[in-house]
């Protein structure tokens, strides 16, 4: 009882940051459950991680929903590449180990942070040339936004593939990753990136959590996944609503600021 009294108001606090910034939560949550269970496997910690983002995307891509942020078409496209990737990403976990895995995330959220620190900014919306291959997407969102943007969805899929596999693989959900690859690659409004992403990581993590299922692995911390994912259930919606004041910049900012200190730790952890 003890434990589910702070797992649930963790859980809640992942799920608003996760869903303000489009990453899913697992950034935050796998750093923690490395720090408080040490003796657990990587497999185990990554199918903890990755059920709670399912729920926490699925509850954020509602609300993102409400809002008319999410690109759909987009969304399905990208989200059918990740799952074979995060189907073997859950299967390949638990032949890596614990200590290979705690450098392998740290590096990962390092070289992640530096990025958008340097890169902050996002394109601007535009109607200009379209360039050869590429797709037009126009989206006006509830408030009457309109957001007009261009990019190349065989870049989308291709990324979308290592995305399910990487994210998977960490139990990360793949947002930290997705959401800078679809505002710097694809030209994305940041907003939309993050709708887009968590609507793209519930489809993701779904795959992956099934996996685990299957495996048995994740039936043994069935009672710390239900405490944390009853939390980003109402926190995924907090979140939703704080993007509607928070500018893109800020938002890209606070997860860089977020990869950067969480990674530092992690990767002392490696050794």
């Amino acid at each position: 009882m003890t434990e589910f009294l702070w797992l649930l108001p963790l859980g809640y606090v992942v799920g608003v940051f996760g869903t303000l910034i489009g990453a899913g939560g697992g950034f935050i949550l796998v750093p923690i459950l490395l720090l408080v269970y040490p003796h657990k496997s990587p497999d185990a910690i990554t199918s903890m991680s990755l059920a709670v983002v399912f729920f926490n995307a699925f509850s954020g891509s509602y609300a993102y929903s409400k809002m008319k942020r999410i690109d759909y078409k987009s969304g399905m496209l990208f989200a059918a590449a990740t799952i074979p990737g995060s189907i073997l990403g859950a299967i390949t976990t638990s032949y890596i180990p614990r200590q290979l895995f705690n450098g392998i995330f740290g590096v990962l959220l390092i070289a992640a942070a530096a990025f958008l620190l340097l890169n902050p900014s996002k394109k601007k919306n535009g109607t200009g040339e379209v360039k050869k291959n590429f797709v037009t997407r126009t989206l006006v969102d509830a408030e009457g936004m309109e957001y007009i943007f261009s990019f190349n969805p065989v870049i989308g899929v291709v990324l979308s593939v290592f995305v399910g596999y990487l994210s998977s693989l960490l139990g990360i959900g793949g947002g930290i990753i997705h959401v800078p690859a679809l505002v710097h690659l694809l030209n994305y409004p940041v907003h939309i990136a993050t709708a887009t992403s968590h609507f793209i990581l519930a489809i993701m993590a779904l795959s992956g959590t099934a996996v685990h299922l299957a495996t048995g692995v994740l039936a043994t911390s069935a009672f710390q996944t239900i405490a944390l994912s009853i939390g980003v259930l109402f926190g995924a919606q907090l979140g939703a609503k704080l993007s509607q004041k928070v500018k893109g910049t800020a938002i890209i900012r606070s997860l860089a600021i977020g990869l950067a200190l969480v990674g530092v730790r992690i990767f002392m952890m490696a050794f």
